[in-house]
């Protein structure tokens, strides 16, 4: 049986089955094994980590735990809790019709994004005017219908993870921004500080940065270095405003002080600082990497609540969640008739309710014929279930987002 249990309670000869740090990329440490020195116990303390999952079928039990199914179930109530409310960003043109420039816009953001850090890294002229007028572009097309960029933030390749990720963080934030009321300007400081938080990695060695297996310790220490090389390198470019050069800096900063490069606690970390650690994190967890298998939407917007508190601020996720909705785009559900569908396009009235395409038919095991279909629409009965992991049933959702 796999349990949590608080750091405090972990103990030589207990099993770890799952070190519950997701958040801190490259992670250093071993995610299962017995315990078997105190050493690795004061490892992971220092790393930050609040509660690890124990198996304690292989290991010893710990009175303080509480079983995942538990953890699970309040994380679901908690969920369901920060979702009631409307997500408040109307969506003004069709998907259909978005959805073409969005391409446009998603591609050329990183061929811009790549072309940019190879310039830096060249020591090339910087011209920081096309990366302004690209966040305006992605900008509009967010308050256009942000279901386009969102849908086509699915659709990507481990092996380009570092470039999608950046525009995806880049449509997150102006998401989150938009929901927040963000003054103009300051929402176009985050969008751009949020496609260029990861251009320090320009500096961080090849075979440290593409390494396919987890990092020596020595080795994550100079990946950690990437946060401050995009400060300085933005904090020296000329036309880049302070707020896109805090955005930044400060995108693995975490409340307890255990982030990094400043080790920021609390209030110390501003409110862009703590809205893009979220929105990072999320994105991280949710997509596939060389080294890691991406969550589901659905698993990671639970995994935000539970890394609350100690890491992210409480009130921003439950706030980012009621803008990118229970079901972001690109989550697999089952539907009352047993049907799976993936959610293509939220609700702007409600999250229960989004436009999802089906494909497949839980009862009888066997692909059905792909269909759009707005749950909102009068006369729909069909309602959703519960959101699915696509690997439970072999689908790749994303052939169906676009």
């Amino acid at each position: 049986m796999i349990k949590r249990i608080p750091i405090a309670a972990l103990k030589v000869g207990m099993y770890i089955s799952d070190l519950n740090n997701d958040w801190i990329p490259h992670n250093t440490q071993r995610k299962k094994g017995v315990i078997k020195r105190e050493e690795t116990i004061e490892k992971i303390h220092r790393m930050g980590v609040q509660y690890v999952y124990i198996d304690v079928e292989k290991g010893l039990d710990s009175q303080d735990a509480e079983t995942a199914q538990e953890v699970d179930r309040r994380n679901e109530q908690a969920l369901q809790k920060a979702g009631e409310q409307r997500p408040g960003i109307q969506h003004k043109v069709a998907l259909t019709e978005e959805i073409v420039i969005a391409q446009r816009i998603h591609s050329q953001a990183q061929g811009l994004v790549g072309s940019f850090m190879n310039n830096v890294k060249m020591g090339a002229a910087i011209d920081i005017a096309p990366i302004h007028q690209l966040a305006d572009e992605l900008q509009n097309s967010v308050l256009r219908n942000a279901n386009a960029l969102s849908c086509l933030g699915r659709i990507r390749e481990k092996d380009n993870y570092l470039l999608e990720h950046s525009v995806n963080l880049s449509v997150l934030m102006s998401l989150f921004g938009n929901y927040r009321h963000l003054p103009a300007d300051v929402l176009h400081q985050t969008v751009v500080g949020a496609l260029l938080h990861d251009l320090g990695k320009i500096l961080t060695p090849d075979d440290i940065l593409h390494k396919p297996g987890r990092l020596t310790a020595e080795e994550f220490e100079v990946m950690k270095l990437h946060a401050r090389h995009s400060r300085d390198i933005l904090a020296s470019t000329e036309g880049i405003g302070e707020i896109a050069v805090i955005t930044a800096a400060q995108h693995h900063e975490k409340l307890d002080g255990s982030g990094y490069p400043e080790g920021l606690k609390g209030e110390e970390i501003t409110e862009y600082g703590r809205m893009v650690a979220i929105t990072d994190v999320y994105d991280a967890i949710t997509s596939d990497r060389v080294y890691h298998k991406g969550m589901t939407p659905s698993q990671g917007l639970k995994k935000l609540l539970e890394w609350s508190g100690d890491h992210l601020d409480p009130e921003l996720v439950k706030q980012f969640i009621r803008c990118i909705g229970l079901y972001p785009v690109g989550s697999l559900v089952l539907l009352e008739s047993g049907r799976l569908g993936v959610v293509v396009e939220t609700n702007d009235q409600d999250q229960r309710l989004p436009v999802v395409r089906v494909m497949y038919h839980t009862r009888f095991r066997l692909p059905i014929t792909v269909e759009t279909i707005d749950l909102s629409r009068a006369g729909n009965q069909d309602r959703i279930v519960r959101a699915v992991d696509p690997e439970d049933y072999k689908l790749d959702v994303r052939k169906f987002l676009a």
